[in-house]
């Protein structure tokens, strides 16, 4: 399968889009922020819920330490069956508690957790996490004060409740996390299109540049740190400007230089014809004067083409031109070379304004008319028609000639190309010139069947400059 064709104009696939860069810059630190973020989050959470249920503990040992009394030099815990479950009730996990006295006897709840007493000095506190029975607790004990001594009491209750607030913190702590994220993924994604919408205008406005608009940009609407860049735009729109004079003097200096000397070319073997000669020198003369009429032809597109494709660099004001005026302009000039050829030329013309430049239209249709009586043939009909259609201005150029075959027709706006079937005298740039004035126009030309499927149509379409 054959790789598929570059899109023109198109930056190549290995560069790098600069909005992807700068994209990639702004979020890849997002990959390491976001959880970094909700580790810290966490850490603020969850020891302030840790806290608050390590103090619910110190609740349920203060209430122990109430009822622990002193009698007659033993330590008591005068703790009713009904109280002991009060202090043991809990809707998600299991509470137990141990009471001893000094010399570490158990008073009341469980051995197995007195068991784990860190005997602490009167008043003192401490958390720590141990097991009962296999399951994992969290332990409070208390030095409290029995008499003269110091009676150890520790509670222990199971994780359920942390467990369950450590992982609301973490949910909490990773949506907050993410959606800071993605409010900053949204803010870097629009901050970097509004940052990078002068360029895409800047862009925008070279691409709707035609080669007739070489103003320079407003460099206003640039950041300051590509300004530079449309500066050397604008520079270069300068130096094509001066290269567009320089080829315009030389133009004019050419056609000057060509024409003067082929006119008198042309003049001398016309008279040289027209005069008494040798019978022997007649078709020398005749070959003569048909050499310097294709010369001269020659010369005329070579520069047309030239100053059309300088007209393209140069901006000028276009002119609201109808082509139905131009044709009935330049009429006259056609008729007698039609009648010459054994031509039938006809005109079948409709309004169809357009803004261009008149030079360079009546050239196009010249061009159009002299291919039509060169290449048709005597007897022919060659018919011009202007019209309006479809929002454009339509000019036809058709003949019932000979017309094109399909390899000609393929070729027929290459430059210098003669077709087979050609008889006549030509240059092979008839059409291209067509081609490329209606381009210069923002137009088009193609070439479709003549009448009833014989000879050949040129059609030109132009925008439509409207009433």
């Amino acid at each position: 399968m054959a790789p598929e064709a570059p899109v023109p104009g198109a930056p190549p696939a290995a560069v790098p889009s600069l909005r992807h860069a700068l994209l990639l810059w702004l979020l890849a630190p997002l990959v390491v922020l976001v959880p970094l973020a909700t580790a810290l989050l966490y850490l603020l959470a969850v020891q302030p819920a840790m806290d608050s249920l390590d103090r619910a503990l110190t609740d349920t040992t203060v209430a122990l330490a109430q009822i622990l009394e002193e009698h007659e030099g033993q330590a008591r815990l005068p703790l009713s069956a009904q109280t002991a479950r009060a202090l043991r009730a809990d809707l998600v996990d299991e509470v137990v508690f141990a009471v001893g006295d000094a010399q570490g006897r158990l008073l009341a709840g469980e051995r197995a957790l007195l068991a784990q007493d860190p005997h602490l000095p009167r008043g003192d506190w401490r958390f720590f996490d141990g097991a009962l029975r296999g399951q994992a607790m969290r332990v409070v004990a208390h030095g409290a004060a029995c008499g003269g001594q110091t009676c150890p009491i520790l509670v222990a209750e199971s994780l359920g409740k942390r467990d369950a607030a450590a992982r609301a913190v973490v949910l909490a702590a990773g949506g907050v996390s993410l959606l800071l994220a993605l409010c900053l993924a949204v803010l870097a994604r629009v901050a970097v299109g509004r940052g990078l919408r002068p360029l895409q205008q800047a862009s925008q406005e070279l691409e709707r540049r035609s080669l007739q608009q070489l103003d320079p940009l407003p460099l206003q609407q640039l950041p300051r740190e590509v300004a530079f860049f449309g500066g050397a735009i604008n520079a270069l729109f300068g130096r094509l400007r001066q290269a567009v004079g320089v080829q315009r003097s030389f133009l004019d200096d050419a056609s000057h230089q060509l024409r003067t000397p082929l006119a008198v070319l042309l003049s001398e073997s016309a008279q040289a014809l027209a005069q008494p000669h040798p019978p022997e020198l007649h078709a020398r003369l005749q070959r003569l004067h048909a050499a310097a009429e294709r010369s001269a032809h020659l010369s005329h597109q070579l520069l047309t083409l030239a100053r059309a494709e300088g007209a393209a660099l140069e901006r000028r004001d276009a002119a609201r031109i109808d082509l139905a005026q131009l044709v009935t302009g330049a009429a006259a000039d056609w008729v007698r070379p039609a009648l010459a050829a054994g031509q039938d030329l006809g005109f079948d013309l409709q309004p169809a304004a357009v803004l261009g430049e008149s030079w360079l239209l009546r050239e196009l249709l010249a061009n159009l008319l002299h291919n039509a009586q060169q290449h048709a043939g005597r007897g022919a009909q060659v018919t011009v028609r202007t019209r309006t259609e479809g929002g454009h201005a339509v000019l036809d150029v058709e003949d019932d000639g000979p017309g094109m075959d399909a390899a000609d027709l393929a070729r027929a706006w290459d430059r210098f190309h003669r077709g087979r079937s050609a008889s006549g005298p030509g240059t092979g740039l008839g059409l291209p010139i067509v081609q490329h004035i209606a381009q210069l126009h923002a137009g088009s030309a193609e070439l479709l069947a003549g009448p009833s499927g014989r000879g050949l149509c040129v059609r030109v379409r132009l925008p439509n400059a409207g009433a």
